[in-house]
């Protein structure tokens, strides 16, 4: 193994990830000579790039779109989290030289709810989360995990939100689009997990009248960093989370594995990304 700590993300493509940014931060501020870097990994070349990975070469890696299903197979340990989401998006190589696969997405989406609305998930819990892909079924697990009295799942096509419904089992529902109305009249949490509202992205068309006022509104998507989503409910009055935080507290356990210290999530790192984002639009 080389000595100095060395870990990244993986995808393809990968040259737009700000995980090195977020890394590389709390790399310097715990004076700590390890390295975090980017590396675009073809779908053909994963078995090979992992087995890079458990020779010692990288103590870890971020896994992002279109390896997170994929690279599950070329694991000897997933986490029941992970298991639960059905996607890995962090991995690292334990002291017996195995290979143990996470996803952190659900603790970084209850993070940065935790951080910037404090007693968000006082009971009743009662979510309605945008969406039936990767990003609600780690969203529902999470609120799960959190005792949520009702998860209603809603999507365009009803057959993938009943299915992840199903899987997920307990408290969660599903419902149509069409039905947001309803859906939503006694919500404390409303969380868009789709990419509607992204730059480049369409945008979302949700009308939020029946949302009741003290509910929560989160979105994933951070870019850009305030959605029309937020800006809306900000305007009705609703507490609000934006996605960026998702980002930066979804890393927080992997950098722990990887270089053996907590980081946290604090105000200059935030800008610092902030910035790049800003930065980077049109």
């Amino acid at each position: 193994m080389t000595d100095a700590p060395r870990a990244c993300v993986i995808g393809w493509p990968i040259a737009h990830s700000r995980s090195p940014m977020i890394h590389g931060y709390w790399l310097a501020q715990h004076g700590i000579a390890g390295s975090y870097g980017k590396t675009a990994v073809h779908p053909d070349d994963l078995g090979a790039f992992m087995q890079r990975v458990r020779s010692g070469e990288f103590r870890g890696c971020n896994v992002t779109v279109p390896h997170k299903e994929a690279v599950m197979s070329h694991l000897d340990e997933i986490t029941e989290t992970a298991r639960a989401i059905g996607a890995v998006n962090t991995v690292w190589r334990d002291d017996d030289g195995r290979l143990v696969g996470d996803n952190t997405d659900a603790r970084g989406f209850l993070s940065n709810l935790d951080e910037l609305v404090p007693g968000w998930d006082k009971a009743p819990l009662r979510a309605v989360v945008l969406g039936a892909g990767g990003a609600a079924r780690a969203l529902a697990y999470g609120l799960a995990g959190r005792g949520a009295e009702r998860i209603t799942l809603l999507n365009r096509s009803l057959d993938r939100a009943i299915a992840l419904a199903g899987d997920i089992g307990g408290v969660v529902q599903a419902r149509p689009l069409d039905e947001a109305g309803p859906a939503m009249a006694d919500a404390t949490l409303l969380a868009n997990a789709t990419s509607l509202g992204m730059t480049g992205k369409d945008p979302l068309d949700l009308d939020l009248d029946a949302l009741p006022l003290d509910a929560v509104v989160s979105d994933i998507v951070y870019v850009p960093l305030e959605t029309d989503l937020l800006r809306q409910a900000a305007m009705r009055g609703h507490r609000t989370a934006e996605g960026l935080g998702m980002l930066l507290h979804q890393a927080v356990p992997g950098f722990e594995r990887w270089f053996g210290t907590r980081p946290a999530v604090d105000p200059r790192l935030r800008s610092l990304v902030e910035a790049d984002i800003r930065s980077a639009l049109p």
